[in-house]
C-alpha cells in the first residue's frame, strides 16, 4: 500500500504540473483570441470605410477596379478569420485537456538507450511551443500505438523514419475528471478487460461516444491502416465497427497534417438521418470538426432534383408491409436485378444506343438554308464517344450550330429588314422590330436544337421498359431473373406514376452520371460507407463515379442484410467494382454491446453456426411474454417500461417491425407512458423511451429493448429472422419479447 501511495503522490504532482502548463497555454490562447477579435473588428471597419463608396459602382464600367480594391481588403480579413478559428479550436482543446489531460501512460525504453521514458497519452497532444518538449502524446501518434498493441515486454511502433523498437516495462491507465485524479491502475490484459467490462455495463449514451481509452489491438490495426486504399470491415452487431471507422477518420486526419487530408476531403455515408445524428458527436469529441455526413439519397436528390422517388426506408417499409406475397417477391427481385452488375451492363448498352437510336436529331434550317444536316450532326456526335461524355458532345454540337447562325445573322437581319420595310403596319420602330423578330426567331431555333441536345433522362429510361423486344435485345447473353416479365410490367406501371421506386432512382442516377457527370465531390479523398450490406453493386458503381479520387473504408454485417441473403462474397464484389490498388478485409467477430445471454438468444436467428464471440458480460436471460387480450398487452408493455426505468435504464427501445406498427403502438401507449416516436427526421438523442421500426434501429443501441408484436402475423418468414436478429442485438443489458395471439413460429422453441 505504501508503494501505491508513493506512486499516487508522484502521479498527482505530475498532474498538477501538466495542468499548470495547460492553464498557462490556455491563458495565452485567450489573449491571442481577444487580440484576434480586435484585429478582425479593425479590419472590418477599414474595409467598410475604404470600400463603401465602391459598392454601388461594382456593376459599372469602373466596377472591375472597385472589385479589385474590395478584394484587397477582404483577403486579409478572411486570413484573420481563419486564424481566429484556429485559436478558437486551440481554446476548446486546452479546456478539454484541463478537464482530463490524459488517460494512459507507458514507460518505454528505446533499444539504443538505458532509461525508460514516460509517455503520457491523451485525446490531444500538449507541447512546449518553444522547446518542443511533448508532455502528452495524441492517442493517434505513432508512439501511442504501443499502448493499444502491446503489454509489458518487447514492443515497437511504426514511425515516419521506419520501425522503432524497444521495451515497455509499465502500462498504466487513469481516470481523471475535472482535473482530479480519481484513480489509476497498472494494466495487464485481465485488468484492461475488467475496466472495459465495467464501462460497458454503464447505461447507453444518447449519442455515440469515443472509445480511445478502450480501443482493442485488432481495432487499432484497422484504425491505423494507412497502406490500403480500400479497407473493408465485416463486423458483428455490437463489434464497434462504426466507432472504429470514425476513429479511423480522426486518425487519417491527424496523419493528413502531412498529406493534406482535411475535413472537406472526407465524406461519411450514413444509413439514415437518425443514425447520422447519433454519430454526430464522435468526431468533434476527437477534435475533428466539419466532416460531412450524408445519406445516399442526398446524392440522388442532388443529381435528380426534379424527380420524386422513394427513400430506401420507404422502400423497405413497403416491402415488409406488402399484403401480397407474390408482389413482395417481385419487389425484392426487381431491386436485386436492377441494382446488379448484369443490369448495369444493360444500362451500358442502352447508353451506347441513346445517340444512335433515341435522339430525334433533325435538319436545322436558318435563313432559308440547311445549316446542319442530321446525318452530319449524328456523325459528329459519335466522334470521341468513349472519351467524352454525351452531354459535352451535345453541347459542342449546339455551339457549332449557334456559331453558324451567328455568321449568317447579318444576312438574315437584312432580309428581315426588307420584310419589315415592305410591311409597315406595325407599331414599333423598324430597327427595334427587326431585332425583336431576330430574337424570336433565334429563340425558336434554340428550342428546336435543344429538343435533342437537352435530354430527359426519365423519358429515356421509360423506353427500356416500354418495348420488351428491345429490352431483350439489350439483355442478350445476360442472366435474367425468372420473373423478368413481371419486373418489366411492374416497372412500366411505376414509371408512369409520380413517385418512382428507390431502385429506379438508382438507375436514373447512374444514367445521369454517365451522361452528365457530377463534379461536386472532386475534392473527396476518403469515403466511409456504413451498413454496406444494404448496398448493391449499382450503389458502388455510382460511388466510383462520384468519388474518382477517393480511398474507402467500408463497414458491413452480412447477417443484417434485411431483404436478401448475403455472404462474404459481398466484399469481393465491392473490391472488384471500386478497383483500388490495395485492399484488405478485416473481420470483427467479438460483440461488446450485449450480454452473453442476449447474444446467445440472438444467434438463433442467424443461418448456420455464427462465429461471433461475446465479451463475457453476464446478464438476465431474455424472456417471451404472451398477452391474452389487447388491454393486457398494453399493460404488459407499460409495466415492463416502468420496471426498466426503476432499474435505472435511461434509454428504452420499443422495436416494431414496421413504421405502421410504430404509429399504431404509439397511439395505444401515448396516454399510459412518456414515449416518443423515433422519427428519422426528428432531432433527438437516444435517451428516454422510444418506439422505432426495426430497419431504422440498425447501428443504434438501447439499455433495454422490448420487441413488440412477435406473433405469427408479423414474424414468420426467413427474412423476418434477420429483422429479429437486428432487433435483439440493439439491447445492451435487458431484452424481452411480447406478443398477443399466437406466437411467431420463429420463436416457438424459445417460448417459456
Amino acid at each position: 500500500m505504501g508503494i501505491y501511495q508513493d506512486e499516487l503522490y508522484l502521479e498527482n504532482e505530475h498532474l498538477k504540473r501538466i495542468l499548470s502548463i495547460a492553464e498557462e497555454q490556455l491563458s495565452e490562447a485567450r489573449r491571442d483570441s481577444q487580440e484576434s477579435e480586435v484585429s478582425i473588428l479593425s479590419a472590418k471597419e477599414v474595409m467598410r470605410e475604404e470600400t463603401a463608396h465602391s459598392l454601388p459602382s461594382l456593376y459599372s464600367a469602373q466596377g472591375f477596379y472597385d472589385l479589385a480594391a474590395f478584394s484587397q481588403y477582404a483577403a486579409p480579413l478572411t486570413d484573420k478569420l481563419k486564424e481566429h478559428e484556429t485559436v478558437a479550436n486551440k481554446l476548446l482543446t486546452l479546456e478539454k485537456t484541463i478537464y482530463s489531460p490524459y488517460f494512459a501512460r507507458i514507460d518505454f525504453k528505446f533499444d539504443d538507450e538505458d532509461i525508460f521514458e514516460k509517455v503520457y497519452i491523451g485525446h490531444a497532444s500538449l507541447m512546449d511551443s518553444k522547446s518542443y518538449e511533448i508532455y502528452i502524446y495524441d492517442w493517434r501518434s505513432p508512439i501511442a500505438s504501443m499502448f493499444y498493441r502491446f503489454g509489458v515486454g518487447k514492443a515497437f511502433y511504426e514511425a515516419p523514419a521506419g520501425r522503432i523498437t524497444g521495451e515497455v516495462n509499465l502500462k498504466r491507465q487513469y481516470e481523471i475528471s475535472n482535473g482530479k485524479l480519481e484513480y489509476y491502475f497498472d494494466a495487464d490484459v485481465q485488468i484492461v478487460d475488467e475496466f472495459l467490462r465495467r464501462m460497458l455495463s454503464l447505461n447507453a449514451s444518447p449519442t455515440m461516444k469515443t472509445i480511445v481509452e478502450t480501443i482493442q489491438k485488432d481495432q487499432d490495426i484497422i484504425i491505423r491502416d494507412a497502406s490500403n486504399d480500400l479497407v473493408m470491415v465485416q463486423g458483428a452487431a455490437g463489434s464497434g465497427k462504426t466507432s472504429i471507422a470514425l476513429h479511423r477518420v480522426a486518425y487519417l486526419m491527424y496523419q493528413g497534417l502531412a498529406a493534406k487530408l482535411s475535413a472537406n476531403n472526407i465524406v461519411i455515408l450514413s444509413p439514415n438521418t437518425l443514425f447520422k445524428k447519433y454519430i454526430s458527436n464522435v468526431l468533434p469529441e476527437l477534435g475533428e470538426r466539419n466532416v460531412d455526413s450524408i445519406i445516399f439519397e442526398d446524392v440522388c436528390y442532388k443529381i435528380l432534383p426534379h424527380v420524386h422517388f422513394q427513400t430506401r426506408n420507404q422502400w423497405i417499409e413497403n416491402l415488409i408491409t406488402c399484403p401480397d406475397q407474390s408482389l413482395e417477391i417481385i419487389m425484392r427481385r426487381s431491386m436485386e436485378f436492377k441494382a446488379s452488375q448484369g443490369f448495369t451492363q444493360i444500362l451500358g448498352r442502352f447508353l451506347h444506343d441513346i445517340p444512335r437510336k433515341w435522339l430525334k436529331i433533325s435538319d436545322i434550317y436558318y435563313n432559308g438554308k440547311l445549316i446542319a444536316n442530321r446525318q452530319q450532326l449524328k456523325s459528329k456526335l459519335l466522334v470521341n464517344e468513349k472519351s467524352i461524355l454525351l452531354d459535352q458532345r451535345l453541347k459542342k454540337i449546339e455551339q457549332i450550330i449557334l456559331n453558324t447562325v451567328h455568321e449568317l445573322r447579318k444576312e438574315r437581319i437584312k432580309k428581315l429588314d426588307a420584310f419589315v420595310l415592305a410591311h409597315t403596319n406595325h407599331p414599333f420602330d423598324r430597327e427595334e422590330f427587326v431585332r425583336l423578330l431576330s430574337i424570336i426567331e433565334t429563340t425558336v431555333l434554340i428550342k428546336e436544337i435543344r429538343k435533342f441536345t437537352c435530354l430527359d433522362i426519365l423519358a429515356l429510361y421509360r423506353i427500356l421498359f416500354s418495348n420488351k423486344d428491345y429490352f431483350y435485345r439489350l439483355a442478350k447473353g445476360i442472366a435474367l431473373p425468372d420473373c423478368i416479365e413481371a419486373i418489366i410490367d411492374l416497372t412500366h406501371e411505376n414509371l408512369n406514376g409520380d413517385h418512382l421506386p428507390y431502385e429506379d432512382a438508382l438507375c436514373l442516377t447512374y444514367l445521369h452520371l454517365n451522361i452528365y457527370n457530377c463534379n461536386d465531390y472532386q475534392l473527396i479523398k476518403q469515403v466511409v460507407v456504413d451498413e454496406a450490406q444494404d448496398y448493391y453493386p449499382l450503389h458502388f458503381e455510382i460511388l466510383k463515379m462520384l468519388f474518382p479520387k477517393a480511398r474507402y473504408t467500408i463497414l458491413g454485417d452480412i447477417n443484417q442484410a434485411i431483404e436478401r441473403q448475403e455472404d462474404l462474397s459481398l466484399y469481393d464484389g465491392i473490391s472488384k467494382i471500386l478497383c483500388q490498388n490495395n485492399s484488405a478485409l478485416y473481420t470483427m467477430n467479438k460483440s461488446f454491446r450485449s450480454t452473453n445471454e442476449i447474444l446467445a438468444f440472438s444467434h438463433q436467428f442467424i443461418l448456420g453456426s455464427p462465429d461471433i464471440k461475446s465479451f463475457s458480460r453476464e446478464g438476465e436471460a431474455p424472456a417471451i411474454y404472451q398477452a391474452a387480450t389487447a388491454l393486457e398487452y398494453e399493460e404488459m408493455l407499460t409495466r415492463e417500461v416502468v420496471k426498466c426505468r426503476r432499474l435505472g435504464y435511461q434509454s428504452i427501445g420499443l422495436i416494431c417491425k414496421s413504421d405502421q406498427d410504430t404509429l399504431y403502438l404509439f397511439e395505444r401507449l401515448m396516454d399510459k407512458l412518456d414515449v416518443k416516436l423515433a422519427a428519422s427526421e426528428g432531432a433527438m438523442g437516444l435517451r428516454n423511451t422510444f418506439i422505432i421500426p426495426v430497419y431504422m434501429a440498425k447501428g443504434l443501441e438501447f439499455d433495454a429493448v422490448l420487441i413488440c408484436d412477435t406473433d405469427e402475423k408479423h414474424y414468420h418468414t426467413k427474412e423476418d429472422k434477420k429483422l429479429l436478429y437486428i432487433a435483439c442485438t440493439r439491447a445492451l443489458h435487458r431484452l424481452n419479447l411480447f406478443y398477443e395471439g399466437t406466437i411467431s413460429p420463429l420463436l416457438k422453441d424459445k417460448e417459456e
